[in-house]
């Protein structure tokens, strides 16, 4: 079902602009050594690298062509599956008593390797999937347009930030907070945008959405925490991991949909669901583990 209302350059240029500052507000604290840091420490990051940009991709094409599923939403989820880990993950690690190294390291490197990672994993694996092949070829994605886009929506706000955050260190701890709140409204207007363009697709899904999108990013929390089990990692590390790869950047699967598919209704309201229902089974688990972790500090005592 195609969309009724599409966007005109100047308003994509402003969602453009939006989500290049909520990337500028989250890498005003990243500092070149959460870089360098999986160089020394590797395993923990490497393991939840491989788990969101190789494991899930994977398994979510794999998932889709066994159910059969209905080409747009797979597509939907594909895309989201294809995205680096979402800039609310470090907060959830925080709240969860995780490794927040490990998980601002992967954050920082996926950011970067979305570049490429992003656009290649969607394309191949939709052109793997026959479900979805035609609909990729009637869409005539072009790759290196994609990649503009991500150089200009996250590379370039990213190093600003870095920037900014090393010469200016008393701006970061005044707009710190600032910014993770604009991040988060940000995000839920993304959300409404896409669920107001596509109400009558989101109405008439609703039941199938809610139950595609609950049970893959279950499936993407558990891909992780399974990943970081069989790696053998700490217990901080594998809440780090787990939140990481369960936690996507759908506001940029968001913008990307908006940019390149404005007309394709189920996709967008599949990351916009997204976008609402990863906050929300995040938060729990990470208000789950912060319990769990003050248990066993009062037990051990």
């Amino acid at each position: 079902m195609a969309s009724e209302v599409s966007f005109g350059a100047d308003q994509l240029l402003l969602l453009n602009g939006i989500l290049a500052l909520m990337i500028f507000g989250v890498s005003l604290t990243l500092k070149v050594e959460d870089f360098s840091r999986i160089v020394r420490a590797p395993k923990a990051p490497m393991t939840g690298l491989i788990a969101q940009f190789m494991l899930l991709p994977a398994f979510t094409c794999a998932a889709t062509w066994a159910v059969d599923m209905e080409p747009t939403m797979a597509l939907g989820m594909m895309l989201v599956a294809a995205c680096p880990g979402g800039t609310f993950s470090n907060i959830m690690t925080f709240i969860a008593r995780g490794n927040l190294a490990v998980s601002v390291s992967m954050t920082a490197v996926s950011s970067v390797a979305a570049v490429l990672l992003t656009p290649f994993n969607f394309a191949f694996y939709a052109s793997l999937n026959p479900n979805t092949k035609p609909l990729l070829q009637t869409i005539a994605l072009d790759p290196l347009q994609m990649v503009n886009l991500f150089i200009f929506v996250l590379i370039l706000p990213l190093i600003a930030g870095m920037l900014c955050g090393k010469f200016f260190p008393l701006l970061v701890k005044k707009s710190e907070q600032p910014f993770r709140l604009f991040s988060i409204g940000a995000l839920l207007v993304f959300v409404a945008i896409a669920c107001g363009k596509n109400l009558q697709a989101l109405i008439s899904h609703m039941g199938l959405l809610t139950v595609l999108v609950i049970a893959h990013n279950t499936f993407a929390l558990g891909l992780g925490f399974i990943a970081a089990k069989l790696g053998r990692l700490t217990e901080p590390d594998t809440r780090a991991v787990t939140l990481e790869v369960g936690i996507q950047n759908s506001g940029l699967a968001l913008v990307i949909l908006f940019t390149f598919f404005p007309d394709q209704s189920n996709m967008l309201v599949v990351a916009a669901f997204w976008g609402i229902w990863h906050l929300v089974s995040g938060g729990l688990l990470a208000t789950y583990w912060s319990r769990s972790a003050k248990q066993e500090t009062a037990f051990a005592h």
